[in-house]
């Protein structure tokens, strides 16, 4: 029995994109919603709902990364010099937000300064992965096996657009984990925020579709040909009844259950890039079987994944598990 290898790799590296964004996803959302809270009680009790997993969430970041260099190094070397600018103001992003992650707990004199930082790196990452993904969406320009666009090609309407619809979607994330993780006053505070962000983003998620369609011709082939166009109906419909399930979450005031049905919308809208994507790697004409290294490569390195990946899926589930239920003021990380 043949494996399809750059396939099952393009799956995996997918994968761990998702859960890359699922779960720093709510942490970088709990930084978008700092300037909110009410005051630095609220503010540091909302940081210690993801302190335990906030740095562990970000092994999937890495395992993305670096997979795509190893795995798929020509799409590594046309996406990194396209989207350098995004890449690096995400890390220093991610950097500052994770410095001023602990020295908000560790210093007393400049408290405000940091928690300022978080919120601002958390910010930054957010647009910069926004806008990478819309660059990405957008298409590369190719010449050879090189990049061959401009300095300036990630800035476009649509990158901006992504970003924004990212913004909401990781503050939403954050509001439906804090109902989620607190009580009291914060938790009903993060009930109402959710219900405008979950507006917001339903109408980006659709003006991004909708523009995306429009980008190239090959979109609107995979979307409304067939047999794609089957896919491309039930993936509206779900995320419909995720909308739903939001809604009712939030009117019946439920705890979990608008956490779950926002992880739905985002796993339904990155079903659908699938969908515009396939079986392209880097839109609109590097695919995943030009794009990845020799069969001997993926093969040697499919054996470490299959034992990296269930050990860190078991950590991280054993993490959750440990820190499961609210969290309390008083509690969680001094």
């Amino acid at each position: 029995m043949e494996f399809d290898l750059p396939f099952i790799w393009a799956g995996l590296i997918a994968f761990a994109v998702l859960a890359y964004v699922l779960l720093d996803g709510f942490d970088l959302g709990i930084g978008l919603l700092f300037p909110f809270l009410k005051n630095r009680e609220e503010r540091h009790l909302a940081m210690n709902t993801v302190a335990p997993v906030w740095d562990g969430n970000e092994t999937w970041l890495v395992m993305g990364g670096g997979g795509l260099f190893a795995v798929f190094p020509l799409a590594y070397a046309i996406v990194m010099p396209a989207l350098y600018p995004l890449i690096i103001a995400m890390l220093l992003g991610l950097i500052f937000r994770g410095v001023a992650f602990e020295f908000t707990f560790r210093t007393r004199r400049r408290q405000g300064f940091w928690e300022f930082g978080f919120w601002g790196g958390s910010l930054i990452a957010t647009i910069a992965q926004g806008m990478a993904l819309g660059a990405l969406v957008h298409g590369i320009t190719v010449e050879g096996r090189a990049y061959g666009g401009g300095n300036w090609d990630w800035l476009t309407p649509f990158s901006v657009l992504t970003a924004v619809a990212l913004v909401a979607g990781y503050a939403l994330l954050g509001a439906t984990w804090l109902i989620l993780k607190t009580e009291g006053g914060i938790q009903e505070r993060a009930r109402q925020w959710s219900r405008p962000l979950g507006a917001a983003l339903v109408l980006l998620i659709g003006a991004v579709s909708l523009a995306t369609v429009f980008l190239h011709p090959q979109y609107m082939e995979r979307w409304f040909g067939w047999p794609t166009g089957i896919w491309s109906a039930v993936v509206p419909f779900l995320l419909a009844v995720a909308v739903w399930q939001l809604w009712l979450g939030l009117r019946n005031e439920d705890d979990l259950r608008p956490f779950l049905a926002t992880v739905g919308i985002f796993v339904l809208s990155y079903s659908g890039l699938g969908v515009s994507f396939y079986p392209n790697l880097v839109p609109p004409s590097l695919s995943i079987a030009e794009a990845a290294a020799p069969d001997v490569s993926l093969r040697f390195l499919l054996i470490g994944a299959v034992v990296l990946i269930p050990m860190i899926l078991t950590y991280t589930a054993y993490s959750y598990w440990v820190f499961r239920g609210k969290v309390r003021p008083g509690e969680g990380y001094h």
